[in-house]
């Protein structure tokens, strides 16, 4: 048996464990973590240090690096968030629906942990703690896999957490992490059908890819977040202006930053040139098409494709045929995370929201938030593009199944 297989096992015997705590027992075991990376601070923040140095010697840098720095506001940020989940409501045992058949039998639909869930992601140390304390809220054990980048920072985090689950006599391994950074271990992880219940891989396309080519359990993916801001011929200009640059500029790196400008033709010669120039002032690369060019009154240089994850402070531009244009748009070229529509036209924007296919549909709004502690979910364990279980930012009651109690007095099928 290989280390990844022999600590999937053990992870998967902790999180039985874990199924049987109560509410109270599971904040406990948080508030000891969040104690505990706390006490661990100093060697934490000296391995992101070092991880840091090892990325920029390596080359890395922008947006990759960002990502990887767990500095003092984000340390402190990571463990307020831990408590923050203490807080929030446990939904397991939950009550979902409740009927009595008419042969008397009792039935209820309940909340009950899924098992153990594998989180494969890239560069975020803060994603180590952020999805272990969400697993284990619900009951679950969590077997982590992290990207090589991150090895140190990653390593520490763990340890700590481990640390505090041992103090409240529980297996270390309720928090386990995969430190084999091979290319085999992804896809072992994806081979282990009966010990994973569950894989949530967090990262760029080549990591999603690699999930799905190889998972023979069920995944939920956070696919690109290719998102978009359709500028109506009915919108505010002021309004607009905000929207598109908040959206875009606001946090560049984040999977819920706009990446293409639509235009609608109707409104683009008068509404275009000023949202250009705020970009601009931004410092917003812009590429575009002909169209956009003309409304611009300058030659913007094509994208590459309209399917291109920016990550950093670039935008692409592209005048529609109106709503309709709009929404053809989006489902050639987007990745069905976030899209909104600038308008004071309702029936353009009811158009809009029911015909754009995607987790989160956004009415003079930026697509900045979408985000589970701004949909007041309290945190969040990533944002899936799938339809199926999950869509869109994933709280707590996504980290949950559900089972039928079925309660009788005897009763026989005739």
């Amino acid at each position: 048996m290989s280390a990844v297989t022999d600590l999937a096992r053990k992870a998967r015997q902790a999180s039985r464990r874990l199924a049987l705590l109560s509410t109270p027992e599971k904040n406990d075991l948080l508030l000891a973590m969040a104690d505990q990376l706390e006490l661990r601070k100093k060697e934490i923040r000296a391995a992101n240090q070092e991880d840091l140095a090892a990325a920029k010697s390596a080359g890395i840098s922008g947006a990759l690096l960002d990502r990887l720095d767990l500095n003092d506001k984000r340390f402190a940020e990571m463990v307020a968030g831990v408590r923050q989940v203490v807080k929030l409501a446990d939904p397991v045992g939950e009550v979902i629906r409740k009927w009595k058949r008419p042969n008397g039998l009792e039935i209820e639909k309940i909340r009950v942990p899924i098992g153990l869930i594998g989180i494969i992601y890239e560069s975020r140390p803060n994603v180590t703690v952020d999805s272990a304390v969400l697993c284990l809220k619900t009951g679950n054990g969590v077997l982590l896999r992290g990207g090589r980048e991150a090895r140190k920072s990653n390593r520490a985090l763990a340890v700590a957490l481990g640390e505090a689950a041992v103090k409240k006599g529980l297996p270390a391994e309720v928090v386990a992490l995969v430190e084999d950074e091979s290319r085999e271990s992804i896809p072992e992880m994806c081979r282990l059908e009966g010990v994973i219940d569950l894989l949530i891989p967090r990262g760029g396309h080549g990591l999603i890819q690699t999930v799905l080519e190889h998972a023979r359990v069920p995944v939920i993916k956070h696919s690109h977040g290719v998102c978009h801001v359709f500028v109506h011929q009915a919108a505010d200009p002021a309004m607009a202006e905000a929207i598109v640059v908040n959206a875009k500029c606001q946090r560049p790196a984040t999977c819920n930053a706009a990446e293409t400008l639509l235009v609608d033709r109707a409104g683009a010669e008068k509404i275009l040139p000023r949202l250009i120039r705020a970009l601009k002032e931004k410092g917003v690369k812009l590429y575009g098409d002909e169209s956009a060019s003309r409304a611009a009154g300058e030659k913007l240089p094509l994208p590459e494709n309209w399917e291109t994850e920016y990550l950093d402070l670039s935008m692409s531009i592209r005048v529609v045929e109106g709503v309709r244009g709009a929404l053809e748009h989006l489902e050639r070229h987007g990745s069905h995370h976030s899209d909104a529509i600038v308008t004071g036209d309702r029936a353009a924007a009811g158009e809009f929201l029911r015909g754009a296919d995607s987790a989160a549909v956004y009415w003079n709004a930026s697509t900045r938030f979408t985000d589970g502690a701004e949909f007041g979910f309290g945190a969040e364990i990533g944002i899936s593009t799938d339809k199926i279980h999950a869509r869109g930012p994933m709280g707590l009651e996504e980290l949950t199944s559900y089972k039928y109690v079925v309660i009788g007095h005897g009763q026989l099928r005739e």
